[in-house]
Parts: structure tokens; C-alpha cells; sequence
């Protein structure tokens, strides 16, 4: 019998364009239950998860984000990076905080956030949404902060917008097996290069032949272009260090 989880996970698509519809309150709560069920590094629960309702505010980040279709989805959540509950237990127990302040934890914190996104994107695929997740709330770390009044030992992760797709978007083939999973270490396969270029072929058809936004791209010519044409975001490592993480 087949696995209708991993099925949906097979199918995943970023959705970018929503109908006028929006998520009720009981389809809000049921992604935070599936996010709260999310694994969490030793139990520290290090994040916590903001709806955006006023429109101000998500056209605020549909601009720093540059991608305003976001307002039209259903629903909008930041993913947030959250120390600061656990400091509150710090203080009240006498404890010295620091650790809360180190590399490690908050790179637990970016861990418990990423998983819990995902748990969020996974339930609203199967009750028939579309999810799309914006790394791109990174590109004004500091105005995010201010706009969403973040709290010392917090950091803005994550994006995610939820909704009833407008559109189903063509599914992006990935990297093949080869070239990503290893058994006890890592290995560059020995063909890696005609791997790559048999890859390569795949994802120009995809993007040749796709139903909206096609264009001539291989994935090596996407990596380099990732590299040399992507907005570059210097501030976000100072942006951190501004709310008392990674300080050591």
C-alpha cells in the first residue's frame, strides 16, 4: 500500500499565486499544532511563530521582501528564532543566561524553527493548501525586527505564506540521487561531471518547457548566477549579533 504522506511530500510545490480566500481560525490552529509537534532540540522549544494580519504590516513585508504576492495569500506567518522565553526561565530561576547568547544555541534555535516550518508546510499540503517558505524576510533582518517589535534573543528566520493555490505550478525535478546521498562519508561521484550534465539537460527542458516564466537556464548556470547576481545581505550576521545571539 502506498504512502499518501510520501506521496504529498514527492508532489511539493512553492505556490506563489492564491486565490481571495483566507485561512480560518481553525485551519491556523491546526498548522500551529503541527509545528508544536515538530522534533525540538532537547525539548528547549526555541521558537515561536507570528500571524500577520494587518495589511500595513504585510505590505511592509511584501516590500522588504520583494515579492508583494505574498499579501494575497490566504494566510502569512514569520518564523522566529526565540531565546528570549527561555531567558524569561533563566532570570526566574537564578541561572546564568550566557549560553542562551552562543553559537550553539541558536543555531538549536534555527534548527527547531526549520523543522517546524516544515511541519506547517507538510499539514497545509494535505489539507489541500499550497505553502510557499520566504528566506527572503532576510533582506531587512533590522526593519523586521522593528516592524514585528522582536524582543532581545529573537531573529526573524522565516516566511511562509499559506493559501488556496490560484495556480499548480510545473514540479521541479531535483538533483538526482548521486549526487546528494552517501553511505558512511562523503563521496564526489566518480561520473559527477556527466551526472551534472545529464541533470543540467533535465532542468533546461523543465525550464524551456514550463507553463509560466519559462527561460534558458541549466542548474549549473543557476548556481553561478545565485552567486554573482543574487542580492547579497551583509548585514544579516550584525542583525543577529544586535539581539544578543551568536555572541559566542
Amino acid at each position: 500500500m502506498e504512502n499518501p504522506i510520501l506521496g504529498l511530500m514527492n508532489e511539493h510545490r512553492s505556490i506563489r499565486k492564491f486565490k481571495d480566500k483566507q485561512l480560518t481560525q481553525k485551519q491556523v490552529d491546526q498548522l500551529i499544532s503541527a509545528a508544536q509537534h515538530a522534533a525540538t532540540s532537547t525539548f528547549s522549544q526555541q521558537y515561536s511563530i507570528i500571524s500577520v494580519t494587518d495589511p500595513d504590516i504585510l505590505h511592509e513585508i511584501g516590500g522588504l521582501t520583494t515579492r508583494h504576492w505574498m499579501e494575497d495569500s490566504g494566510h502569512y506567518f514569520v518564523i522566529i528564532a526565540d531565546q528570549y522565553r527561555n531567558l524569561q526561565l533563566a532570570k526566574e530561576a537564578g541561572v546564568n543566561p550566557k549560553m542562551l547568547s552562543s553559537t550553539d544555541k541558536f543555531l538549536a534555535s534555527v534548527y527547531d524553527a526549520s523543522i517546524a516550518t516544515q511541519n506547517m508546510v507538510i499539514a497545509a499540503e494535505g489539507m489541500g493548501l499550497g505553502t510557499t517558505i520566504m528566506g527572503s524576510v532576510l533582506n531587512n533582518s533590522r526593519h523586521l525586527i522593528e516592524l514585528l517589535h522582536l524582543p532581545e534573543l529573537t531573529f526573524p528566520l522565516l516566511g511562509l505564506a499559506v493559501g488556496y493555490p490560484a495556480e499548480i505550478p510545473d514540479l521541479k525535478p531535483r538533483l538526482p540521487k548521486e549526487l546528494m546521498y552517501f553511505q558512511n562519508g562523503y563521496k564526489v561521484p566518480f561520473n559527477f561531471h556527466a551526472k551534472m550534465a545529464d541533470y543540467n539537460k533535465v532542468v533546461a527542458n523543465y525550464y524551456n518547457s514550463r507553463d509560466t516564466n519559462n527561460k534558458k537556464m541549466t542548474f549549473s548556470e543557476h548556481i553561478v548566477d545565485e552567486l554573482t547576481n543574487r542580492m547579497e545581505r551583509p548585514d544579516v550576521f550584525e542583525s543577529i549579533q544586535s539581539q544578543g545571539l551568536m555572541l559566542n
